[in-house]
């Protein structure tokens, strides 16, 4: 099983781009894509929950809701968070881009996403010192590193150093979407293992079209010089086993 564990909703870009239930859907069908966590993102949390839960009513047996964590003047948003939570969604997504990450923003998430005992997602943009604090200061929480620490990132000592916060902490999973530096995957995968390594499309994405966009992200894992089992975790298993699928 293939499981694509970074889809958007409505995705980060310039434009906002919003992605419906059924072109996600027609993507990973043609793909070869069985499930894929869907998320909203640039929107308020509420939102966020609204666009999963009209897309995963659609597709139960197809996409995986994770709820956008987003700080708001008007309200608290935790409530938001574990109503969603408590009502059937697997994860939290944080993105550095829309919120600063210090601690009296990030740090409720992480105590109630350990005691809801659901993953974080987090886009820290190449912000090492906040992965290091936030893997050490709760080893309770499931944090998620998006693509090896830094989008597109080739910075390779950086990611190298993202790698080792995973290595040295047990409560860390290192998402490959998004990275262009296909060889560091297979590092991670020796230094981590696959059972903490994820795949992920980071899509949809127009160019050249989503599908062989999401065709490249597979054969970029497939094209790893890893054992095969490793292959088949880091393709799905991996996202199976974290979130007890």
């Amino acid at each position: 099983m293939i499981i694509d564990s970074h889809c958007h909703l409505k995705h980060g870009d310039a434009e906002g781009t919003e992605y419906s239930a059924d072109e996600i859907v027609e993507v990973m069908d043609a793909a070869g894509i069985d499930r894929s966590v869907v998320f909203a993102m640039q929107t308020t949390t509420r939102r966020s929950i609204e666009l999963a839960s009209v897309a995963v009513a659609k597709y139960p047996d197809r996409l995986i809701p994770y709820v956008y964590a987003l700080p708001h003047y008007d309200r608290p948003v935790l409530p938001e968070l574990q109503d969603a939570l408590e009502g059937g969604f697997f994860g939290i997504k944080i993105h550095i881009g829309e919120c600063r990450l210090r601690e009296h923003i990030s740090d409720p998430v992480f105590d109630l996403a350990a005691a809801m005992d659901a993953p974080v997602l987090m886009d820290l943009a190449g912000d090492l010192g906040t992965a290091k604090r936030l893997a050490r200061d709760f080893p309770d929480t499931k944090l998620i590193i998006a693509h090896l620490g830094q989008y597109k990132g080739t910075n390779e000592p950086l990611i190298d150093e993202f790698i080792s916060v995973a290595e040295h902490h047990d409560n860390v999973w290192l998402d490959a979407s998004g990275v262009v530096m296909a060889y560091m995957i297979a590092e991670a995968v020796n230094r981590v293992g696959a059972e903490r390594v994820m795949f992920g499309i980071d899509g949809p994405h127009p160019k050249p079209d989503p599908v062989s966009y999401a065709e490249y992200a597979i054969k970029q894992i497939n094209m790893l010089k890893i054992a095969d089992s490793d292959k088949e975790m880091v393709l799905g298993g991996s996202v199976q086993r974290l979130l007890e699928m």
